[in-house]
This record gives structure tokens, C-alpha cells and sequence, in this order.
């Protein structure tokens, strides 16, 4: 393991440690010499760094996505953490650990996988139930699900973000199931199906970013494929609820400037669509309070994909407390359900999809 991590360096010491590069520029000073312009990251976060002497002897011998050694001075410059860098050398894969690099789950990706599977296992739908099975059955789509990230850097943007983000939305959809008294099958094939294209969408065995395919079809394309592949051995599975499945893939981001083809246009995909852009939007917002590099203040930097700065609360909230303000004790989450470890069980009436019900029986 790598010592130290970005998050222990400190302001106004020297710090040596290795990291890896997301982006290098070259740049030129005033007095035509080059300088480099780097952002460098391990998987406790990201910083920006400056070389400014020296630098012709380095900057053609590394380039993005390459380990580095460096030896700098942090500093504060514009409100926010800077590596001055006074040496590198570019290192060989064989002298790091891969996991010390690349954000991952705080969750063990085994025990997540486990929990999907009991989800999946619990479906009263046997026509959905075969299809997300024959999707994760697929070993080379369980190992790239296990690992995936759910986005390249807006949300869930490490190693198992994809499996845990379908995981919280499984949660989710059970609840919302229950309170609005919709189909839960066809919200947790959703839950599963719906990113399941970003398993080849993205690449993620360095930096995140996206493989050729996709780039020239994105994950909804790429989804729909792989639920056509499966649905090929389930020749009984209903036309009409694959379509709905379908819909649900491409329609999930919700509005069309967002990259969805179609609207939301039966409850459970509009319900699901709102429950997929919450359970996003939730993490960027923790996400983005956790890595925020701002030093002064109570507010994040801008995040063009939430539209908004964000407030620091527990910075906030301590800095009245130690003011001599008068203060509120801790906040707790609230506790589940105790009807069963993951909250209310719910029946198959309580989840049968009105198109596929049995019809009303006629009054005698």
C-alpha cells in the first residue's frame, strides 16, 4: 500500500508519494520555456499540479495514464490545494498497486453481487426473472458488472459504482413500489437493465473514459443489444412486456436533451426515471461536499452537472457550535423497517402491472 494519499498531504509541506496522471498539457511561460500542467490522482482524490523548472528532462518520458513518482510543496493557490512539483520520474506498472489508484465501493463487490441476486431471486414475474438471470448469468457481463463504474465521473464514478448504484435503486424500487402501488418486477428489471450497457460503454482499466463502441453508441444502444441477445432464448418471454422493458432502457434518462429517445410514458418508467436521476444526483451532491478541494468557506466550486455550488452542512453546522451558537445533537438516519432487514415485504398483488392483470370478475 502507497503512503502518503493525496487526502493526508498538508498544506506548506513537502510531499512525496506516487500517483497517477489523468491529464498532462504542456504549456509555455512568458519566457517561451515550456511548464507542465497536470492533474494527478489516487483513489483517495485529485489534485493540480505545476512543474516549472527542469522541465524538458521529464516531459517527454511519461505521458496520460502513467504512474509518476513526484516530490513537491503543497500550497494554496485560488482557494484550493496545488502540487508544485520539484522531481518525477515516470514508473513501470510492476512497481504499483493498481488499488492503491482507482476509487472503489467502500462495499465488497461480492457481497453486493449477492445482494442483486437475492433481489432478482424474489421476483414474482417469472418472464423478467428469466431475462435478468440469462443477463447475469452471462460470466463475462457478471465479472464487468462486478467492476464497472456507473458513470465516467458524474456519479458513482469507481470501480462497483455500477453495481452499487443498481443496488441502491433496487432499494429504492422497492419502497416507491409499495407507496404508489406499481409493478416492483418491472422496476427492478429496470434497476438492473437499464445501465447494463455501460459494462462495454466505458473503460476503466486506468483513468475512466469511454471504448470505441462507446463512443459510437452509448450505453441505451449497447443495453438493447444485450437484453435482444438474451431474449433470443426465451422465445415465450411476452412481446409486449419486452417492449416495456425496452422502453424503460431507452427512456430512462427522461427528457430528450439528457440523451433519452423517448419520454417516460407508462408510471413505472417515469417513476423509474425520477428514482434513477435521484439516486445520481444524491451521490454527485455527496460526492462532490466529500472531494471538494475548496480550503475557505462553507460552499463547494461550481458543479456544472448539478447546476449549483453545494453547502459543506457539517462545516457549517460546527462552525456556529464552536461560535457559541446554539446547536442541534448529531442527526441520525432513520431506521428500517422492521418488518423484515430491507424494509416492508411486499406481496405479488401488491405488484402486478395493470396491462398484464387478470380482468375484473363480472358482477352476478
Amino acid at each position: 500500500m502507497k503512503s502518503p494519499y493525496i487526502k493526508e498531504a498538508e498544506i506548506n509541506r513537502n510531499f512525496t508519494t506516487s500517483l497517477l496522471v489523468r491529464s498532462k498539457e504542456i504549456r509555455e511561460k512568458k519566457t517561451g520555456e515550456p511548464y507542465l500542467s497536470l492533474s494527478l490522482s489516487d483513489r483517495s482524490g485529485e489534485i493540480e499540479a505545476k512543474m516549472w523548472d527542469n522541465v524538458a528532462e521529464v516531459m517527454d518520458t511519461f505521458e496520460r495514464d502513467d504512474f509518476v513518482k513526484v516530490k513537491g510543496l503543497i500550497q494554496i493557490y485560488h482557494n484550493r490545494p496545488q502540487l508544485t512539483i520539484h522531481k518525477m520520474r515516470r514508473l513501470e506498472d510492476s512497481e504499483v498497486d493498481f488499488a492503491d489508484y482507482f476509487p472503489a465501493s467502500a462495499r465488497d463487490p461480492e457481497e453486493m453481487w449477492l445482494e442483486l441476486r437475492g433481489f432478482i431471486s424474489g421476483m414474482s414475474d417469472p418472464h423478467l426473472r428469466a431475462l435478468v438471470n440469462a443477463v447475469l448469468d452471462d460470466p463475462e457481463i457478471a465479472m464487468r458488472y462486478r467492476k464497472a463504474p456507473a458513470a465516467k465521473q458524474i456519479h458513482h464514478a469507481w470501480l462497483g459504482g455500477l453495481l452499487e448504484h443498481a443496488l441502491s435503486l433496487c432499494q429504492l424500487c422497492r419502497f416507491a413500489a409499495q407507496h404508489y402501488q406499481v409493478d416492483l418486477d418491472l422496476l427492478l428489471a429496470g434497476a438492473v437493465l437499464h445501465d447494463i450497457g455501460k459494462v462495454y460503454e466505458l473503460s476503466y482499466d486506468r483513468s475512466f473514459g469511454y471504448t470505441a463502441e462507446g463512443q459510437l453508441l452509448g450505453h441505451m444502444v449497447i443495453g438493447l443489444r444485450i437484453v435482444a441477445d438474451k431474449l433470443a432464448g426465451l422465445p415465450d418471454f411476452p412481446p409486449r412486456l419486452r417492449t416495456l422493458v425496452e422502453h424503460l432502457i431507452v427512456s430512462h434518462h427522461g427528457k430528450y436533451e439528457f440523451g433519452s429517445p423517448k419520454l417516460p410514458q407508462f408510471p413505472e418508467a417515469l417513476l423509474f426515471h425520477y428514482l434513477d436521476d435521484m439516486d445520481s444526483k444524491m451521490e454527485c451532491m455527496r460526492s462532490l461536499v466529500d472531494q471538494d478541494r475548496q480550503v475557505e468557506g462553507y460552499f463547494t466550486g461550481f458543479s456544472a452537472s448539478l447546476e449549483r455550488v453545494v453547502l459543506k452542512k457539517e462545516k457549517y453546522m460546527s462552525a456556529a457550535e464552536s461560535n457559541g451558537q446554539p446547536s442541534r445533537p448529531p442527526a441520525k438516519p432513520p431506521e428500517k423497517n422492521s418488518d423484515t432487514p430491507d424494509g416492508p415485504k411486499l406481496l405479488p398483488k401488491d405488484a402486478a402491472h395493470p396491462l398484464f392483470a387478470a380482468p375484473p370478475a363480472e358482477d352476478s
